[in-house]
């Protein structure tokens, strides 16, 4: 077997501190915050002189992982135009499912975010949406039916 589990999911922000109480809000744990920068990162990403903050946060079941980084050096690259239609090539979204969807859309919505399409149900078995939350990012939300 070459996988043993999905370690985490890297999105470059700008404001960091934001996406992360956007990110706590939605239930994840902050695990560690502070800056990363040093050859061995230069030579893994591939990038010179690089300067950079990092944030790792986990699901609350302790598997799940998203890092969050805002380069100082070099400076981020935005994408034009900045929030693409869901056929866009790339990643589009990361999905959590949540206890309660209109509850969790209510605190993010504290936060800036906006629904993307609608919330609809997905046959008996999710209630679904994707919200656009800090800087473009879109997360999807997912909770069980019955």
């Amino acid at each position: 077997m070459a996988i043993k589990h999905l370690h985490n999911v890297l999105i470059v922000v700008e404001d960091l501190d934001a996406v992360i109480a956007f990110l706590v809000e939605l239930g994840m744990e902050l695990e560690h915050k502070g800056p990363l920068e040093g050859d061995w990162a230069e030579r893994v990403i591939g990038l010179e002189d690089v300067r950079q903050d990092i944030a790792m946060l986990r699901t609350p079941d302790g598997h799940g992982h998203v890092e969050l980084a805002k380069f100082h050096r070099p400076a981020a690259i935005t994408p034009e135009p900045r929030d693409v239609p869901a056929n866009t090539l790339g990643l589009r979204r990361i999905m959590f499912e949540v206890d309660d969807i209109e509850d969790t859309v209510a605190r993010l919505r504290t936060h800036g975010a906006e629904l993307v399409g609608e919330l609809v149900r997905y046959e008996d078995v999710y209630r679904l949406c994707y919200v656009r939350g800090p800087e473009g990012i879109v997360v999807g939300l997912a909770e069980a039916v019955g």
